[in-house]
Formats: structure tokens, C-alpha cells, sequence
């Protein structure tokens, strides 16, 4: 199967994604990201004008609030139409089921669901910085897969982690857990503000179901090129 990278739509506002997205086939199907930067610019608007473009939306907003209020947000965006969207697990399991609840409601009749994700560990949080912070003893990859088993346990599709722990996630949970993984740069590109980063190739071999690109697609001289280059890394062509 010939997979998409998606696209971070890190821009401020709708006006610089329509110039991003002129530099692209009018006619190729897209998977992005929209996330709170542009949507609390533009709100619900952006989304429902790239889904009419016809590009799929990974609705990256990492809810974390009680369980009554992320049940009704997650309602509300399901009317969008996304894909994809995301909370934190650090709310807990009974936060987590709201949110698949809300989902479930808010989907239209006739539509896919959306598939529902928590974020384990940022991956711009070294093991540290999580135990200085956050007063977690444990290691990185133990709290990345307890929160990974807390997700799957409150019914969840998978999890945002970085690629370097997809494969210790899918065996404390199951081989299909979905791993989404951002902080993917091409071999020798800047690794900005990520601390657990990853190629293409690399996210492929060790078992990423998603990647998510952003930086080194969206200020890349050619983002088309850049993009291909990156698409054709993560299905193998370069391996």
C-alpha cells in the first residue's frame, strides 16, 4: 500500500496554507495536519475548507480536560469530518473514554469515525526533562508504554510516540495499535526543537503505521520535491 506522509500545516493562517498548497497537484489527495496554531486562527472553517479540497485532516488539538467537556468537544469535531484527532493521555482512562464517546456521537450517519489517539510522551521531552517536570520516576519508555496500555485498555485506535518506541508500544499492547509518529527528518535535515527524531526509512523498519512531517516539507525549497523524496522513503523506494 502506498502511504501518505502527513503534512503539518504549522502556518499561521489560511491565506499561507492555500500559497503552500498551490505548490502541489491541484488533483493529488493530501493527508494533513491541522493543528492549534491554524485552528485557533481560523477554527472549524479551515477544516471543512481541506476536506472539500478533498485531503484527509489529522485534527491535532491534544485535548486534556474532565470527562464531560472533552465528550462534547470531541462531539463537535466529529461533525468536521476529520480522520484523525488526538488527547492527551495524561487525562486518564475515564477521560479517554469520554472522548471515544463524544466521537461516536458527534460522527454523521454514514461516515467513518474518526480514528481517536493520545500522546504518550511529546517528542520534544528528553527523559529528564519528564522527571524533573513532571516528577516521573520511571523511564521514558516505561511511562510511554503505560500511557500507550491505558489507551488501548479506554478503547483507543493508537497513539502519537516517537517511531524510536513503536516497537515496545505495539508489544505492550497489540501488533495493529496504531503508532503516529511525528519528529521525522530526512537524513541530515535540522532537527529543530524534536529530541527523539527519526528518517523515513528508519520510522519504516521499526514499524510506524503514520508519520508526520512538517519543517522539512513546508520550508523546503521545493515542497513537491521534498514531499515525494519523503513519500517515497517511508513506502521503501529508497531502502
Amino acid at each position: 500500500m502506498n502511504q501518505r506522509p502527513i503534512i503539518a500545516l504549522d502556518f499561521p493562517n489560511q491565506q499561507k496554507v492555500a500559497a503552500f498548497l498551490k505548490q502541489f497537484p491541484q488533483t493529488e489527495p493530501l493527508f494533513v495536519k491541522v493543528g492549534m496554531e491554524l485552528f485557533y486562527q481560523e477554527g472549524p472553517a479551515i477544516v471543512r475548507w481541506l476536506k472539500k479540497l478533498g485531503h484527509s485532516v489529522f485534527l491535532d488539538l491534544k485535548l486534556l480536560d474532565i470527562p464531560n467537556t472533552v465528550e462534547k468537544a470531541m462531539t463537535n469535531l466529529a461533525k468536521l469530518g476529520i480522520d484523525i484527532t488526538n488527547v492527551h493521555a495524561a487525562g486518564g482512562i475515564e477521560m479517554m473514554k469520554a472522548a471515544k464517546a463524544g466521537l461516536k456521537k458527534g460522527t454523521l450517519a454514514g461516515a467513518c469515525e474518526p480514528l481517536l489517539l493520545a500522546v504518550t510522551q511529546l517528542t520534544s521531552t528528553s527523559e529528564t526533562q519528564m522527571q524533573q517536570d513532571q516528577l516521573i520516576s520511571v523511564s521514558l519508555a516505561e511511562s510511554v508504554n503505560h500511557y500507550a496500555r491505558c489507551s488501548q485498555a479506554a478503547g483507543l485506535d493508537g497513539v502519537v510516540c516517537s517511531a524510536l518506541e513503536a516497537q515496545s508500544i505495539q508489544a505492550a499492547t497489540s501488533s495493529d495499535f496504531i503508532c503516529l509518529t511525528p519528529g521525522i527528518r530526512p537524513a541530515g535535515s535540522e532537527v529543530f526543537d524534536q529530541k527523539r527524531v527519526v528518517t523515513p526509512q528508519q520510522a519504516r523498519v521499526i514499524g510506524a503505521t503514520y508519520i508526520v512531517v512538517g519543517r522539512p516539507i513546508t520550508q523546503a525549497e521545493n515542497p513537491y520535491d521534498m514531499y515525494q523524496t519523503i513519500k517515497n522513503q517511508w513506502n521503501g523506494a529508497s531502502l
